[in-house]
C-alpha cells in the first residue's frame, strides 16, 4: 500500500474514534457516566493486512488511553473486537454482536471489562 491509503486506513480506524471520543467523553466524565464502546476487529495481527492490523491495534491502544483517562470519572470504555464478516444469519450475525454491546453498557462499574472478543 502506499503511505497515502495508509494515512486514509488510519484515519478510519483510529482517528474516527479518537476525534469522537473527543467530543463526547469529556461530557460523559462531567457527568459522571455514561459508556464509549467502539467496534474493532482483528484480535491478533495478520502480515497480509498490514495496514488493518496496526489501525485495529491503535484501535485497542486509544481503548486503553480512553479508560485511563476517563475512567475514573464514571465512563465505560471498551471495545467490542469482531473477528470475522458482519452478516445476518452467520456466526457473525449483527444481532448477536449487539447483545456483547448491551452487556458492557449495563455492567456493573466493578465487572467492567474493556474488551469483548465477538469469535463467532
Amino acid at each position: 500500500m502506499s503511505v497515502r491509503a495508509h494515512l486514509d486506513a488510519w484515519a478510519v480506524n483510529v482517528v474516527g474514534a479518537l476525534t469522537t471520543a473527543a467530543h463526547v467523553a469529556p461530557g460523559m466524565a462531567r457527568r459522571g457516566g455514561g459508556s464509549f464502546i467502539v467496534t474493532g476487529g482483528m484480535p491478533e495481527a495478520k502480515p497480509e493486512y498490514v495496514s488493518l492490523s496496526l489501525g485495529k491495534a491503535g484501535v485497542r491502544a486509544l481503548v486503553e488511553l480512553l479508560d485511563k483517562e476517563y475512567g475514573p470519572s464514571g465512563v465505560h470504555v471498551a471495545t467490542v473486537t469482531v473477528a470475522g464478516p458482519v452478516a445476518p444469519g452467520t456466526p457473525f450475525d449483527p444481532d448477536d454482536i449487539a447483545e456483547h454491546y448491551w452487556r458492557l453498557h449495563t455492567q456493573p462499574r466493578e465487572r467492567w471489562q474493556r474488551e469483548v472478543v465477538h469469535g463467532g
